[in-house]
C-alpha cells in the first residue's frame, strides 16, 4: 500500500464525525488495484471500511457510488456499502462506510440448494431495478448494439498490443459479429458479481444449506447493460448443476424473461475478462501485470477447445431436461388424455375461486326469477351488493393474483342467458350512479426516516451524511 493503514484511519476519523479509531487493519493490495482499503474499529465497537482511490478515474467512480448508495440502498433486499462520509485525497475523495457483515462465497464450491437459489434471486432483484435510478446516479448506459460495439473496440485495441493469441482474436471476433447473439433487453447490472463480492452468513457453520446472502460489495462497475456480464464467473467456475439452479431461481424472480443466449454471452464475457486487465495495465505502465495477463491468455487459448466440448455436453443435458419438463407439462395440460394424472394443486398459480357464500346470496333469487336480468361479466368482488357505501379511512388491500402488467381479463366463458344446473350464479344490474375509485400504491417509509435505510450491522443514527450539490439525494 502506498498509504499506511494509520493514514487511512485518520481519513475515516476526519470523514465521519464521532468516529474515534481504536484499531486498524490494512487490506493487502495487488498491482493494478483501483483502491486502497483498510478496516477500522472505533471506540463504539463499530466496524468501518475506508476506501481510497489510486487514480483520478477511481475517484470519480467513488463519487458516483456514493450517490448510487443513497438511491439504491432502500430498494435492495440485501445490504450494500452505504457511504457515511468522504475525505479529500489527491486522486479524488476517499469513501467511508460501515462494514457489511458476511463471508465471501466461492462459486466453484457452490452446490444446488437454498443458498444457490438466493444467489439467483439476488441477481434478479438487482436486474429488476429501474434504469432511471442508475442513470440519475451517473452510471453508464449501454443498449445491446452499443454494448457489442464497445467490446469490438476493446478487442481491436487489445489486438494492437500483440499480446492476444490469433486464435482467440478470431474466435471472439466471430462471436461479436453474430448479431443474433446480441439481442437482449438492457437492465441494471452490478458489473463485478463475483464470489468475493457476494457476502453470506450461515446459521450452522457445518451446513452450507443454512446460508443466506447478506450483502453485495464493489458497485464501482455498475451500469445499465447486459445481464450476462453478471453471470460470467458463475458460468466459468460454478458446476453445471449449480448454474442451472441459479438460472432457475433467477428466471422465477425476473420481471422480464431471460433471453436464450444469456449463458453463451456469459461464457464469452468470462473469456474476454483478461482483455480489460491487459489494457488497464498497459495504460498504467505495469509491465509485470501485462506479462501475467498475456500468460493467462495463452493458457486460455490452449484449453479453449476442451472448454467448448464440455460446454456442448452441458448445453445438451440442459436442453434434454428442458424437453422432458415440457413433455410433462404437456401431459398435465392435455384434457383428452385418458391417462392424464390429476394435476397437483399449486397455490402460487392464479386461479378463479368459487364465490363466497355471502356473495352468492347477496341478491334475492326471487327478483332474478321474476325479471330477466342482463348478465354482467366480472370478478367475485364485482358481484357485491348494489349501491355500496363510499369507502373512507384506511383500506387494507388483500392478496391478489393479478400482476400490474397483466392483460385485461378474458370475457366470461358463459354466454348471455346461459344457465348452469349445479349452481346459479348471481348477477346484478349495472349501477349508473356508482363511482369508481383507485388506491395508489406508494412506498411505505417510516415517518422519522432520514432518507437512508441502513441495513448494516452496528449502524449509528447520529452519523451525518454528506451530500454533494451535483448529486441530489
Amino acid at each position: 500500500m502506498t498509504r499506511s493503514p494509520l493514514f487511512l484511519a485518520a481519513l475515516a476519523s476526519s470523514a465521519v464525525p464521532g468516529l474515534d479509531p481504536v484499531t486498524v487493519e490494512g487490506v493487502p493490495g495487488e498491482p493494478g488495484d483501483l483502491f486502497e482499503i483498510a478496516y477500522v474499529q472505533d471506540s463504539q465497537d463499530r466496524r468501518w471500511v475506508v476506501k481510497a482511490p489510486c487514480t483520478a478515474a477511481a475517484g470519480a467512480m467513488l463519487d458516483d457510488i456514493s450517490a448510487l448508495s443513497g438511491l439504491l440502498g432502500r430498494r435492495l433486499d440485501v445490504a450494500m456499502p452505504m457511504v457515511r462520509g468522504l475525505a479529500q485525497v489527491p486522486e479524488g475523495r476517499a469513501a467511508v462506510y460501515l462494514r457489511v457483515p458476511g463471508r465471501p462465497l466461492d462459486f466453484s464450491g457452490l452446490r444446488p440448494g437454498p443458498l444457490t437459489a438466493e444467489v439467483g434471486r439476488t441477481l434478479a432483484h438487482i436486474h429488476n431495478v429501474e434504469h432511471l435510478l442508475f442513470e440519475e446516479a451517473g452510471r453508464p448506459t449501454y443498449d445491446a448494439e452499443a454494448h457489442r460495439r464497445r467490446q469490438l473496440s476493446e478487442l481491436d485495441r487489445a489486438a494492437a498490443t500483440g499480446h492476444v493469441p490469433t486464435g482467440l482474436l478470431t474466435r471472439w471476433e466471430h462471436a461479436l459479429e453474430d448479431v443474433s447473439l446480441w439481442r437482449f433487453a438492457p437492465c441494471a447490472v452490478h458489473g463485478t458479481f463475483i464470489g468475493q463480492n457476494v457476502l453470506a452468513s450461515f446459521d450452522d457453520d457445518g451446513d452450507s444449506s443454512s446460508g443466506h446472502v447478506r450483502g453485495v460489495l464493489a458497485w464501482e462497475a455498475s451500469r445499465v447493460g447486459d445481464a450476462a456480464d453478471d453471470f460470467a464467473e458463475l458460468a466459468s467456475l460454478a458446476p453445471a448443476e449449480t448454474l442451472d439452479a441459479v438460472l432457475e431461481a433467477y428466471a422465477e424472480s425476473r420481471i422480464e424473461r431471460p433471453d436464450v443466449h444469456l449463458v453463451r454471452r456469459a461464457r464469452l464475457a468470462a473469456e474476454m475478462a483478461p482483455l480489460r486487465s491487459l489494457l488497464h495495465a498497459l495504460a498504467s505502465g505495469q509491465l509485470d501485470v501485462v506479462e501475467r495477463t498475456a500468460e493467462e491468455l495463452r493458457a486460455l487459448d490452449a484449453r479453449v477447445e476442451e472448454d467448448d466440448r464440455r460446454h456442448a455436453q452441458e448445453d445438451a443435458e440442459r436442453s434434454e431436461r428442458t424437453r422432458q419438463a415440457r413433455e410433462r407439462a404437456a401431459v398435465l395440460l392435455d384434457p383428452d388424455d385418458p391417462e392424464r394424472p390429476e394435476p397437483e394443486w399449486d397455490a402460487t398459480q392464479p386461479h378463479a375461486p368459487f364465490p363466497m357464500l355471502g356473495e352468492t346470496q347477496a341478491i334475492s333469487m326471487t327478483t332474478l326469477l321474476d325479471e330477466p336480468q342482463e348478465y354482467v361479466a366480472g370478478t367475485a368482488a364485482d358481484r357485491s351488493a348494489p349501491s355500496p357505501e363510499p369507502v373512507t379511512g384506511d383500506v387494507e388491500e388483500g392478496p391478489t393474483w393479478a400482476h400490474a402488467d397483466d392483460p385485461e381479463p378474458e370475457p366470461s366463458p358463459w354466454p348471455e342467458g346461459a344457465e348452469e344446473d349445479s349452481q346459479p350464479v348471481p348477477v346484478m344490474a349495472a349501477d349508473a350512479d356508482a363511482s369508481t375509485f383507485e388506491i395508489d400504491e406508494v412506498e411505505a417509509l417510516p415517518e422519522d426516516a432520514d432518507g437512508v435505510l441502513d441495513l448494516h450491522e452496528g449502524a449509528s443514527d447520529f452519523i451525518a451524511v454528506e451530500h454533494r450539490p451535483e448529486h441530489p439525494a
